[in-house]
């Protein structure tokens, strides 16, 4: 299992950064919409 896993990760290993970066971005989003309400 641990092979296939590694060998996954080295042939996608740019999708999973952009995807990273995709939640990052939703975080970032949530916090943002969630905490505008209360500077207004």
């Amino acid at each position: 299992m641990a092979k296939d896993l590694k060998s996954a990760l080295t042939r996608s290993s740019d999708t999973i950064l952009w995807d990273a970066l995709g939640v990052v971005a939703l975080g970032v989003m949530l916090f943002v919409g969630l905490s505008l309400p209360a500077m207004v």
